[in-house]
């Protein structure tokens, strides 16, 4: 629902739409719900807009993208993650603690989260602060005149086992380290939130698919906002020693300036898709980026399709004889890394230094038949090659959840018979959106190629009995 300047008062859905918009305007259904709220928002409507999907579960997930996208200011729904907790951590204190909180209070604090089960959240937190050595919310940290830190004067400084006498730059370290850790893990339960989600709606458990959405969405945002704080890039001057740092570590021939990472997106074999990021001096060379559809198979399948995506990356630098990038990344573990070195292989190329990165315990993989490698969760090259890694893996769901709704604007045609997939790629080709297709004329739709008169009338008389 729109007012008179195109801005969305509300977005909801319904199996019957004209019965769920007539509701809003009878008089009797009014007066019955006495509701000040949307009395106030229906002298406002202007305009309706609306998309038709296939099943109650797209529905479903495309509400609450809309709502977290617009934040209409009639929607009460799926617009906080109050009743769940965050993590929050002061990154304008000297020394940053990290603490549990349900509300966020200020933009300067960075924020983890929301998480639906406590009692696993605040197990890792106990678990990072033996790993890493930082700060929870029961620390209180005292100046020294040296201007060091102590952390603790008990016992725990011997328990965790870590220096106990730090300076606010180390301490730093140690934030950014369980900083990256964090986020890595909450990637890691946002696709077991999300494939729960997806069973819930499957089972038409629909209430309880809502509730694992709006943690899915607000744990998505969440995600993008600490991007920002967590894999910034190192000042001028400070990457080069990082470079160096991983060349001597991964005993790489030359310094990697140019790194090119793969990854590989899809919903259980569909919407098959690929990225590729660059990274020239350890900062992301965003006009480098590349993204694929897969192409030489349908289904689950991924490490045919990283071979298929490298292959078309590198035969085609190869053609046009350009340089191949120092260094290149692929995000799993050996299988993987096979199927990358595979495609050099196949087409007689020279591969560059090639690894992947697997995500469970960040472990270093070689094409080259050397041990994997485990480095420290504070060694500066890993956190380069997590950086690397997570861009590829941002770019590709970006790619995949483009491609997810542009299929739900589309899905209507699927239920109209006669209509084969090359004269409906003409259709959407021609008028570009559902909105178009459904205001155009007979005689129009008949312009296009493969629609003759008699398709176009059922076509014509399909869409409007949809509409």
């Amino acid at each position: 629902m729109k007012d008179r300047l195109g801005s969305v008062l509300y977005v909801g859905k319904a199996k019957s739409l004209r019965k769920r918009v007539a509701t809003y305007f009878q008089s009797s259904r009014r007066k019955a719900v006495q509701q000040p709220k949307i009395n106030a928002m229906l002298g406002l409507i202007h305009d309706f807009d609306f998309i038709e999907v296939r099943n109650e579960s797209e529905a479903l997930l495309l509400e609450g993208k809309l709502i977290k996208e617009w934040k209409p200011r009639y929607n009460t729904d799926f617009t906080d993650d109050k009743r769940f907790l965050l993590v929050r951590v002061d990154v304008e204190n000297p020394l940053p603690r990290f603490r549990l909180v349900r509300f966020r209070q200020n933009e300067q604090s960075l924020y983890f989260g929301p998480f639906a089960h406590s009692g696993l959240l605040r197990k890792t937190l106990g678990e990072m602060r033996v790993r890493f050595g930082i700060l929870l919310g029961d620390a209180s940290p005292r100046r020294q005149e040296d201007g060091t830190w102590r952390l603790y004067d008990d016992a725990r400084a011997e328990i965790y086992g870590h220096a106990n006498e730090v300076t606010a730059e180390s301490y730093a370290e140690r934030v950014r380290a369980a900083c990256v850790f964090l986020e890595g893990r909450s990637r890691e339960w946002l696709g077991e939130l999300e494939a729960e989600m997806q069973a819930a709606a499957e089972e038409r458990n629909f209430e309880k698919a809502a509730d694992l959405r709006d943690i899915v969405f607000a744990l998505r945002g969440t995600l993008a906002r600490t991007r920002k704080f967590v894999r910034t890039p190192r000042r001028d001057g400070d990457t080069l020693p990082v470079l160096g740092e991983l060349r001597e570590r991964l005993a790489l021939p030359v310094l990697p300036r140019r790194i090119e990472c793969f990854d590989i997106s899809h919903i259980s074999g569909t919407f098959c898709v690929a990225s590729m990021v660059s990274f020239f001096e350890g900062r992301p060379d965003r006009s480098s980026y590349r993204r694929y559809r897969v192409k030489s198979f349908v289904g689950n399948d991924d490490f045919r399709a990283m071979e298929e995506v490298v292959g078309r990356r590198y035969r085609r630098l190869n053609d046009e004889g350009k340089a191949f990038p120092d260094l290149v990344v692929v995000d799993g573990g050996a299988g993987q890394v096979g199927a990358a070195l595979k495609a050099f292989l196949a087409q007689g190329l020279e591969p560059p230094s090639l690894v992947g990165l697997a995500k469970r315990e960040e472990t270093v993989v070689f094409c080259d038949g050397r041990a994997p490698l485990q480095l420290g969760a504070h060694n500066p090259a890993r956190m380069l090659l997590q950086r690397v890694r997570d861009e590829a893996h941002r770019f590709a769901n970006t790619f995949n959840a483009e491609l997810r709704g542009k299929r739900m604007r589309e899905s209507v045609l699927d239920d109209f018979e006669g209509l084969g997939v090359v004269r409906r790629a003409a259709l959407l080709e021609r008028f570009r959106t559902l909105k178009r297709l459904r205001a155009a004329s007979v005689d129009e739709l008949q312009e296009v190629e493969g629609i003759g008169p008699k398709l176009a009338e059922r076509l014509y008389a399909f869409l409007r009995e949809r509409s």
